[in-house]
């Protein structure tokens, strides 16, 4: 897509991401990441794409695309943080003793090393907290002479009370809880856009901060079909060792995902009542991962609808790294025109 055309132009899914201090917000063919400096400053950072779709159609194909999609937005989320903390200028600190000996250890490509540190730990937390663990209750309740029906449908339990107890608790983090407040002010922007009304902060703070493509809906979603899958399956093919079923566990995980994302887009574009009563769950569970915004908030996600949609208004300041510099989000509105740099007068001394 021609970054000047428009949504109205083609109508296709804008979604988005909350990052530290901002808004990621993700068309097509670009990502568009936008972060309120302390100075009260909105930087924003355009990086088009090719999606993998186009350089390989049967990726985009039902059931393969929702893999596709788990893989790509965790590789880009990741990219997202990381381009948010460079943003906010939180990097160009003094660093402290540790970083400059870790620096000094590892060289220039410290920050990727531990980024990828980062995501291999999550990983493993997550495969350990959402797999290993359910896993092993259904072993012991199986070995305790329980049925598959029961063993599955309580190793399934557990994990949607931690997933629940997780999302509840770090909510009282400080951090994470303006993070939830971006992410509301994400969905009210997203909102505000679909509906074809003008996107302004007082617009968007009257939609919903719940939207039916979020993520927290999709991480619901995989939960209910792998109880599903898993009760079929331990009832046709039990399997008594736990590395076993921990293995098969993490082998289906793609199968899951593929079918969670067909769930997820085919409850959020369909209007039927079934579709709203099925949905509402993962609409209900989005209440722990989202908070409500204020009007600076907003401003940030709505620059970053703007920019990912439109692209970077004419004459748009950059800093030395050419990410645009926004003082409102009228300036991010296409067709808006920054007023000529000031350009000094010579006084008579000076010719």
């Amino acid at each position: 897509m021609n970054q000047s055309q428009t949504s109205q132009d083609k109508k296709f899914d804008v979604g988005g991401q909350a990052v530290m201090e901002g808004v990621m917000m993700r068309s097509p063919n670009a990502t568009a990441v936008t972060v309120r400096r302390p100075d009260g400053t909105m930087v924003t950072k355009l990086t088009p794409f090719v999606p993998v779709k186009e350089k390989h159609p049967w990726m985009g194909k039902p059931f393969i695309r929702g893999i596709v999609n788990m893989c790509t937005m965790l590789y880009y989320g990741m990219n997202t943080l990381s381009d948010s903390t460079k943003m906010l200028g939180i990097l160009d600190e003094e660093p402290s003793k540790f970083e400059k000996w870790l620096a000094s250890k590892l060289g220039k490509g410290v920050d990727k090393i531990v980024m990828a540190l980062a995501i291999i730990l999550a990983v493993a937390l997550s495969i350990g907290l959402f797999m290993a663990l359910p896993a092993g209750l259904e072993s012991v309740l199986k070995s305790a002479g329980m049925g598959p029906v029961g063993y599955t449908l309580l190793g399934g339990l557990l994990k949607v009370v931690l997933l629940l107890s997780y999302m509840f608790l770090v909510g009282f983090i400080p951090d994470i809880r303006r993070t939830f407040q971006y992410h509301g002010a994400e969905h009210k922007s997203v909102h505000c856009q679909e509906s074809g009304r003008p996107l302004t902060p007082e617009n968007a703070q009257s939609f919903s901060r719940l939207h039916p493509r979020c993520g927290t809906a999709f991480l619901l979603i995989v939960f209910v079909i792998s109880i599903l899958l898993f009760l079929v399956l331990n009832i046709l093919l039990p399997i008594n060792n736990f590395f076993l079923r921990f293995l098969f566990h993490l082998a289906m995980l793609p199968v899951v995902a593929g079918v969670s994302y067909e769930v997820l887009m085919g409850l959020a574009h369909s209007t039927s009542r079934t579709s709203c009563i099925l949905r509402t769950p993962g609409m209900q569970m989005q209440r722990l991962t989202t908070r409500e915004p204020d009007a600076s908030m907003l401003e940030v996600a709505i620059v970053s609808v703007n920019v990912v949609l439109n692209g970077f208004p004419e004459g748009t300041p950059r800093t030395p790294e050419g990410w645009g510099i926004f003082h409102s989000y009228q300036e991010s509105e296409p067709g808006y025109v920054f007023p000529a740099p000031e350009t000094s007068v010579p006084t008579e001394t000076e010719s």
